[in-house]
């Protein structure tokens, strides 16, 4: 009787060891997926930034002083920029039907990776 407790104890230990690094490994993917998935999200935001946004707000988000310097935006401020590059603001056309939300979210994730104030 007594070898038999000390079995099941012992593969109850092993399980549960085995059961932990599954679950802490699994845990770790899903951080790295994060981390790689927000990259991915910086590097496309740069290509559409370049593309459709750098001609007035400057290269690499360095503004020429004409235009509003988005490195100024703070976290909280999602709202606002999204409203902004649909609807459009002063001298800022709408790009409302010209950019997919994706895109939005991606420019975004690319400005608060460079911003004054993280």
């Amino acid at each position: 009787m007594q070898d038999r407790r000390t079995l099941s104890g012992a593969f109850g230990r092993v399980g549960a060891v085995i059961i932990a690094v599954v679950v802490l490994t699994s845990r770790t993917g899903a951080y790295a997926d994060n981390a790689t998935s927000e990259q991915d999200k910086i590097a496309a935001g740069e290509s559409v930034y370049n593309m459709r946004c750098a001609v007035c707000h400057g290269d690499d988000l360095v503004n020429t002083g004409q235009t509003f310097d988005l490195r100024r935006l703070k976290a909280d401020e999602r709202t606002r920029f999204d409203n902004s590059v649909r609807d459009g603001k002063n001298q800022m056309p709408p790009w409302k039907g010209v950019l997919s939300d994706e895109e939005i979210d991606q420019l975004w994730h690319y400005i608060r990776a460079h911003a004054d104030e993280k």
